[in-house]
């Protein structure tokens, strides 16, 4: 990997394009390096992954909204909706299964300086495939494209202590790795990695206070901003430039200012994209520094029933990382977090809530952990308020440890009975992490896939799609990646309102 520096420059110095971070971004897109064998096998691991989700979310609101959108877009030889049958514009087909995808915040996670779900890559990018009808190599090329540049932007800049959202490394990721599978020419790549920055910068207030669906929607935008952004630049159009270290641009007024120097790492040519062999999916449908606790509290509930239950609970005090305290934790200063009417996109931003209901129950699911019925219980909300977070400075330190057999997302949980006895354990990395108790293969992730599409998608359709995605190198027409679900259970999706497009 070769490091650069990426600062503010002013408009009046000698700055040459082949300098900005969007043409060395562009550079590697066009690198004709061989995607490797084990990056390959990921790839298809998190297309499984992706539709395991979007079977477990597709009769949701927010996901029907976005589906019914891009429904009122049909185009010949476009591309597919997970669900239903026709094709339909790439850059609609890209928001409604893009949304699919984030919906339960149940795929795959990278985390280093910044957040991110680098899994939001594989739906726009595989919506134009199928309209330009790409090959199966050409989608893998631009996935791991993809992958790259977003977990090479998470390692270099922090966007949240700016308050910018983080789906703002994932238009120029999305734009870059169009470029690769379309095959297109630098400068094109260049300007359209630009345009797809510049469209697709928003504040972190969708992930804050009374968090709504939009943080479904928010990357899957993303995805579709960048579709628009490459269509853009082939058509000749260019992009504001220097679009990071402009005098006016991002890193002058939407992250650290004109003084401050970031370092991106990116491969350089002829290195193998291996970026997304550092990213890790999730066994529970929960924000990602909810896994090892999920996994924590299921350890503890034995020792805390011999103990006497949790009725006999006085406190509980969860160690942990700075993000973890200050974004899902109570350092975060949200009453929503505490409150059992909030949205589930709300209780799934908060540890405390999270942690009380996987110790009670033993247990995550991805619906029922989630009801309102669940998140009603006069105990548990007893439970749930007894429980606070604090920031450890060995987990922030591990947080962001570039070493990946340091870096952990766990935490120490201190419980304290009210005989004054005091249950401790902690644990630093998920059970499905790579350096988990159960890491994730591809048996767990056609497992989880299997376990999510049980009654919504047939057993015959199953069996057809992980038998195409398991060729997908040799695939020709990679709309039978697609997943067709029957009308009858569609039929269970929610109504909505008629909109106007």
């Amino acid at each position: 990997m070769l490091n650069h520096e990426v600062r503010t420059h002013a408009s009046a110095e000698d700055f040459p394009t082949r300098d900005h971070l969007a043409w060395k971004i562009a550079q590697v897109a066009v690198d004709p390096v061989e995607v490797p064998g084990d990056t390959t096998e990921m790839i298809i691991n998190r297309i499984i992954d992706n539709a395991a989700v979007s079977a477990a979310s597709v009769l949701r609101r927010p996901v029907t909204v976005a589906r019914r959108q891009a429904q009122a877009h049909p185009r010949d030889h476009g591309a597919a909706v997970f669900g239903i049958d026709g094709t339909y514009s790439a850059e609609w087909a890209a928001l409604a299964n893009g949304t699919a995808v984030r919906e339960l915040d149940f795929h795959d996670t990278f985390l280093a300086a910044e957040y991110s779900h680098p899994g939001d890559n594989i739906p726009p990018i595989l919506a134009v495939a199928q309209q330009v009808g790409s090959s199966g190599r050409d989608l893998i090329r631009g996935i791991a494209t993809g992958y790259e540049i977003q977990v090479d932007l998470v390692r270099g800049m922090c966007l949240h202590e700016h308050k910018i959202d983080h789906v703002a490394h994932l238009g120029p990721s999305v734009a870059a790795g169009l470029g690769t599978l379309l095959h297109l020419d630098e400068e094109t790549i260049y300007q359209a990695i630009g345009q797809a920055l510049h469209t697709t910068t928003a504040t972190r207030q969708s992930r804050k206070g009374e968090i709504s669906s939009w943080k479904a929607f928010a990357p899957a935008f993303a995805g579709k901003m960048a579709i628009e952004a490459v269509d853009r630049a082939m058509r000749g159009e260019g992009a504001p430039a220097p679009i990071w270290e402009g005098e006016d641009g991002v890193i002058a007024w939407l992250l650290a200012g004109k003084d401050h120097v970031y370092t991106v790492p990116l491969p350089a040519a002829g290195e193998e994209k291996r970026g997304i062999l550092d990213t890790y999916t999730k066994e529970h449908s929960a924000e990602y520094q909810s896994q090892a606790p999920i996994d924590l509290a299921r350890m503890m509930k034995p020792l805390v029933e011999e103990a006497g239950g949790t009725a006999n609970i006085e406190s509980i005090v969860l160690h942990t990382s700075h993000h973890t305290h200050y974004v899902i934790g109570s350092g975060a200063n949200d009453p929503q977090k505490m409150d059992p009417h909030a949205s589930r996109e709300t209780l799934d931003h908060s540890i405390m809530y999270i942690f009380a209901v996987a110790l009670e129950d033993g247990a995550w699911h991805h619906a029922d952990s989630y009801s309102p019925e669940r998140a009603n219980r006069p105990e548990t909300v007893d439970l749930w308020h007894r429980i606070s977070t604090v920031e450890d400075p060995e987990w922030t330190r591990r947080y962001h440890s570039i070493d990946p057999d340091e870096k952990a997302f766990g935490a120490r949980a201190v419980i304290t009975m009210r005989d004054g006895s005091v249950i401790e354990e902690e644990l630093a990395v998920a059970d499905a992490h790579p350096l988990g108790a159960r890491p994730f293969a591809r048996e767990q992730y056609i497992g989880k896939f299997r376990t999510l599409a049980e009654g919504v998608v047939s057993t015959a359709e199953q069996d057809r799609f992980l038998e195409a995605v398991q060729k997908l190198p040799d695939l020709d027409d990679l709309r039978e990646l697609n997943i067709v679900i029957e009308n009858e259970i569609l039929a269970k999706a929610p109504e909505t309102g008629a909109g106007v497009l």
